[in-house]
């Protein structure tokens, strides 16, 4: 990719004078660039949850649904796959807070099959 990159960058500069920037690696990245999604902390306590709910079960796959507000609440939603024995099965957990105080006033799990 990075050749393919750099083929077209000379292409680019050959034919009409134009620049590229150069693309970053992951590896060159500094951490304190990276910034921390604001859902990873609800993420964190959502696989937590899951995990004492489903003590047998492996959490295999992770996945931020997105977030809605409810009231003076916030919903931050979550989509796990697990895979207990040679079953594989999502669970949706929601985490219902106050946003202002980060207190949570509910966890819910509703099991899925896709």
């Amino acid at each position: 990719m990075k050749n393919y990159v750099m083929a077209i960058s000379l292409s680019l500069i050959t034919f009409t004078g134009i620049v590229l920037p150069p693309i970053a690696n992951a590896e060159e990245l500094n951490p304190s660039e990276v910034q921390t999604p604001d859902y990873a902390k609800w993420g964190k306590l959502a696989m937590k949850e899951t995990k004492a709910k489903y003590p047998q079960a492996d959490i295999i796959d992770y996945l931020h649904e997105g977030s809605k507000k409810k009231g003076n609440k916030k919903v931050e939603i979550f989509k796990l796959w697990l895979k207990q024995d040679n079953k594989e099965f999502g669970v949706f957990v929601n985490i219902e807070f106050d946003p202002k105080t980060e207190e949570v006033a509910s966890i819910t799990f509703k099991e899925t099959d896709r």
